[in-house]
């Protein structure tokens, strides 16, 4: 019965991060009404994305948004006016990085964190590994592997990536899995232990 119930936990917090992972990828980026259509784009101060619809006028317009959710439209020169000087100001690392803000920066260094961690934990396997002189996997790389995991589902749903949010969201279940199963071994195993000790002094005892 424990069992089904840690199994229904670990269910229901796969399916809240996938939710709220989801909820990342579809905020702000869904058009208003099918008319319009939404496009990848960064612009210093404003959201990331925008839409292109047609005025009443039938002209081709761009909105975006700024931090503040406030709607700012521009016309198709205007808007790659706006570009053009969005691009031109962006320093040598905002290009490497492909952000457009210091809140970006914030973004990509969380992903990249999230990858050292993930990526890390094949050297601690490994190390593990050669200590033992067999293949073992240790407490350490399921730890890291949900960290990373976590911290990777954070970046890509800032990215709206829905491949890197698919993967991590899946592996975050069986990360948690395992390490439910190595720390419950291991009270089972000191529960048994403290039996053992309390019988041999009840015996000594009596």
């Amino acid at each position: 019965m424990k069992k089904r119930w840690t199994l229904a936990i670990e269910v229901v917090l796969l399916l809240a991060v996938a939710a709220w992972a989801g909820n990342m990828y579809f905020s702000n980026h869904a058009p208003a009404s099918k008319d319009e259509v939404a496009i990848k784009i960064q612009l210093p101060g404003m959201q990331d994305g925008a839409t292109l619809f047609k005025n009443a006028d039938g002209a081709s317009m761009y909105r975006v948004y700024t931090k503040d959710g406030n709607p700012i439209d521009y016309s198709a020169d205007d808007f790659a006016r706006r570009l053009l000087e969005a691009g031109r100001s962006r320093s040598a690392w905002e290009k490497v990085l492909n952000i457009s803000s210091p809140e970006g920066a914030a973004w990509v260094i969380i992903g990249l964190l999230g990858q050292v961690l993930f990526t890390g934990r094949m050297v601690v396997q490994l190390l593990a590994s050669e200590k033992e002189k067999k293949s073992v996997v240790p407490p350490a790389f399921w730890w890291m592997s949900l960290v990373g995991a976590s911290m990777l589902l954070i970046y890509f749903g800032w990215r709206r990536d829905p491949i890197g949010l698919l993967g991590q969201s899946f592996g975050w279940f069986i990360y948690i899995r395992n390490l439910y199963l190595i720390y419950s071994k291991k009270h089972q195993v000191a529960t048994a232990k403290t039996e053992r000790v309390e019988l041999k002094a009840e015996a000594a005892a009596n």
